[in-house]
């Protein structure tokens, strides 16, 4: 049953419906409950090791590798087979490693149950296992305590709650065990009801109840949370990719394989079926999981150096194409404490520090009291060892205020503070500017600051009946608290706006505090330019559309509410989202990238795919600058393998419908693929044009087509004008010379490929990526030569007359393509 009914009625109806007895429950009802209910826990799938293995052979490039290296192993290819094998296990390896440890070290959701609960049972108070709490059971409540289930408050005593968790409000709730005048829907307006994984801030109180489990309001985000999440951007791009590659790969191969035999007439069969899957194998790019995941742990290393948790690693690349990131307010734009912000009158704040530095209580989990406490000056400060606290009237929902009694030498003072209305009401009214303090609480209102006014009154002896001195008091003044910003979040969103990615803010926090905070980072031009949960509520599915897109904050909004508003963001755009509290969590499960910061709850670090240690928002501008240099190095190999691969595919494809014998070994077609291997693996390490950070970034695979198409077409030009020149050649000649040919005009493609403009404009290549290029090059015009090559790959020694034409060739396709590739990006912007 929902928390409105039971907030409806009084606390003795609330104990009849439970509870047979005032005392508590039986130990027989307690057993027959639990086997009706079950435990107090929130149940949760949990990750094993083996289930993070298996989600490394999920890419289908992984299921052509295999199938190659078993269709080799079948062939005799044994070395073949091998090396594609290698490739997948390394991989695997390598991921396993990295998400296991990741998973490890932030564990999965665990319970916001308390470990030991108080209750009335029997007619006694007992010490029980949270998690052994069951419907009906008197909770006895103090201090500090995390409540470990909803309930249903009989008894209070000055009863003050932090939901903040829960609902994003950062100033703690009074609450109280009066009968609701009708039912509450909301969280906020349910005054009488306590939510499990709050805490108690201040006094006491005894509650039924009323849900445990998966049915509190925890349990039910919690359910809300999971299942949500899909496949990661990334993923679903390299899907997209592999799936054509293997359909067009396919095709041609089928095509090959049968012109072959039309065309040639009796041929060996198993020798053409070796070289199609050699064929096969050139064209698949198979080190694009080891570069993805050597781009991840490096991405991830650089992102762990400024205390941030990497949980799932394609997420790095994900954050990178963001385009719109929703942020809870409290905890993450602002501090999640109060802080005071004004006085009034201005010339009041000395007296009003004065007369407020020996009611603080060195131990109070009070935020009033904790921001008074730290704004007190070094005068204050020392004027408070000056007081002895005598008496207080704690504060109380009913009074609303607090009252001390103090005493310095031997004078005594009776200080109190609390709500404006009620405080002026016991004030002296002569000389007092009632109208003057209205106007300033209204002002400072609509900023989304909470005012307390402060009075005392001079006492001639000590009093212990200090409720009836609370009359005639002096006005003192009115002191106003917001929750401060963090220093780093207006910067940190202004360079998220500076690379393209728009901020919107959802919080549980009220019209007033959300638009004043994101007036003042700049976000909205007018504090009102806010939507409601209750007016999203009331709006039509189009007017939702429409909202979600025009408006850039949402207060006193849902978690379900959250999470619909991230949904109808993902029709359009990638989403990113950072949260910290209970109520983030099903918008975490559903954005496509999920942010927490430190002190996040344990259900929204769950949902989370990277955690923020540090408080800190600088760190996701630059997670998001990492994730988009790891997407730019990823489509700069992918376009550039696809390229050359293709353009030599169908060369060589095609080369072999007219010559007797093959235009390249498949042994060489592998040589080629190994040897190019390395430095395109180096692209991980590369260095990126800053202009390729300043938008966001997703797979476009109709564009990686088109771009590697047409390059590929201008590839297998020069194949085929190398194919004309050395046509008359004899067999090894023309494959030695084609091998050298295929690997030198792909390495400095790959100089061609790193940059939309001309080669001499871009950022400097990487230390790696030039090394590994230098050493393929010295290996590729040194194997032909060698012994080795030779014996086993069929190479000879070529003319000087070959090579120098191979040079050319090479130097006129380096030129040719950055022509190409400029006419390319005029074209296609």
């Amino acid at each position: 049953m929902h928390f409105s009914t039971y907030s409806a009625k009084t606390g003795n109806e609330v104990i009849n419906e439970f509870t047979t007895s005032p005392q508590g429950l039986s130990s027989e009802e307690v057993r027959l409950r639990r086997k009706q209910y079950g435990l107090n826990e929130l149940s949760a799938a949990r990750l094993h090791w083996y289930d993070i293995l298996l989600r490394q052979f999920k890419s289908p490039f992984l299921y052509l590798l295999l199938s190659a290296s078993f269709v080799s192993f079948v062939l005799g290819q044994i070395v073949d087979g091998l090396m594609i094998l290698l490739f997948v296990l390394i991989n695997a390896f390598l991921g396993f490693i990295q998400e296991f440890r990741s998973e490890k070290t932030l564990q999965l959701l665990k319970n916001y149950v308390v470990v030991k609960s108080r209750v009335l049972r029997n007619g006694e108070e007992e010490i029980i296992k949270s998690s052994e709490l069951v419907p009906g059971d008197i909770l006895i409540l103090n201090p500090g305590d995390i409540i470990p289930a909803d309930v249903r408050f009989i008894e209070c005593e000055s009863l003050v709650i932090d939901e903040s968790s829960l609902t994003g409000e950062s100033v703690e709730i009074e609450k109280t065990s009066k009968k609701a005048e009708s039912e509450t829907k909301e969280i906020y307006q349910a005054k009488n009801i306590g939510f499990a994984g709050t805490n108690i801030k201040k006094g006491k109180a005894l509650g039924v109840v009323i849900s445990i489990g998966k049915n509190t309001q925890i349990g039910n985000i919690a359910s809300l949370a999971s299942g949500q999440k899909g496949g990661s951007n990334f993923e679903k791009g390299i899907a997209r990719l592999s799936g054509f590659v293997l359909k067009l790969v396919g095709i041609t191969l089928v095509f090959v394989f049968i012109a072959n035999i039309i065309l040639k007439g009796p041929v060996e069969i198993p020798k053409l079926f070796i070289f199609v899957v050699a064929l096969a194998v050139s064209v698949i790019p198979e080190t694009l999981p080891v570069i993805t995941i050597f781009s991840f742990s490096r991405g991830a290393l650089k992102l762990a150096k400024r205390r941030v948790v990497i949980k799932r690693l394609s997420s790095i690349e994900d954050l990178g194409g963001v385009e719109v990131l929703c942020t809870d307010k409290t905890g993450t734009i602002t501090e999640n404490k109060l802080a005071v912000s004004g006085f009034y009158p201005k010339e009041s704040k000395a007296i009003l520090f004065a007369s407020l530095a020996g009611t603080l209580s060195e131990k109070t989990n009070d935020s009033f009291e904790l921001a008074l406490t730290e704004a007190l000056g070094e005068k204050e400060k020392k004027a408070y060892k000056e007081f002895e606290r005598i008496k207080e009237l704690p504060f109380d929902p009913e009074r609303k205020r607090n009252s001390v009694l103090v005493k310095r030498k031997n004078e005594y003072f009776l200080v109190t503070k609390g709500a404006p209305e009620v405080i002026f009401d016991l004030t002296k009214t002569a000389g007092f500017p009632k109208k003057d303090c209205f106007g300033w609480i209204e002002s400072e209102g609509r900023l989304g600051k909470r005012v307390i006014a402060v009075a005392r009154k001079k006492l001639k002896e000590d009093f212990r009946d200090l409720e009836k001195e609370e009359k005639d008091l002096e006005f003192i003044g009115l002191l106003s608290f917001y929750d401060p910003l963090k220093k780093t979040a207006p910067a940190a969103i202004a360079n998220a706006k500076s690379l393209g990615v728009q901020i919107k803010i959802l919080t549980g926090d009220s019209k007033e505090v959300a638009g004043a905070i994101a007036y003042e980072i700049g976000l909205i031009d007018s504090e009102k330019e806010v939507v409601t949960g209750r007016e999203f509520n009331s709006f039509s599915y189009e007017e939702k559309i429409k909202a979600v897109f025009g408006y850039k904050v949402f207060a006193r909004v849902t978690p379900e509410q959250k999470y619909e508003i991230i949904k109808l963001l993902q029709a359009k755009y990638s989403v990113g989202f950072l949260g910290d509290g209970i109520n983030d969590a099903p918008a975490l499960k559903a954005a496509n990238v999920a942010l927490v910061v430190q002190g996040a709850t344990d259900i929204a670090r769950e949902s989370a795919d990277i955690v923020l240690l540090n408080k800190s928002l600088s760190d996701i501008i630059e997670g998001i600058k990492e994730g988009r240099k790891i997407f730019g190095n990823t489509v700069k190999y992918i376009k550039a393998t696809l390229s050359s691969n293709f353009g030599n595919f169908y060369a060589v494809a095609i080369a072999s419908l007219f010559i007797p014998f093959l235009p390249l070994l498949p042994l060489q077609i592998l040589l080629i693929n190994l040897l190019t291997d390395f430095p395109m693996i180096s692209v991980a390490t590369d260095n990126l044009d800053e202009r390729e950070l300043k938008v966001p970034k997703s797979y476009d695979i109709r564009e990686i087509t088109l771009f590697s198409t047409v390059m590929g077409l201008v590839s297998s030009l020069f194949d085929f004008l190398f194919f004309i020149l050395f046509f008359r050649a004899s067999a090894q000649v023309l494959q030695t010379s084609w091998f050298i040919e295929s690997i030198l005009t792909e390495l400095v493609f790959i100089f061609s490929v790193r940059s939309r403009v001309s080669f001499l404009k871009t950022s400097k290549p990487s230390f790696a990526l030039l090394s590994l290029t230098g050493l393929c090059l010295v290996l590729t015009i040194g194997l032909p030569f060698s012994g080795l090559g030779r014996q086993f790959f069929g190479f000879v020694s070529p003319p000087k007359e070959s090579i120098a034409i191979v040079l050319l060739l090479t130097f006129f396709y380096f030129v040719s393509s950055e022509i190409v590739k400029a006419a390319y990006y005029r074209i296609y912007k």
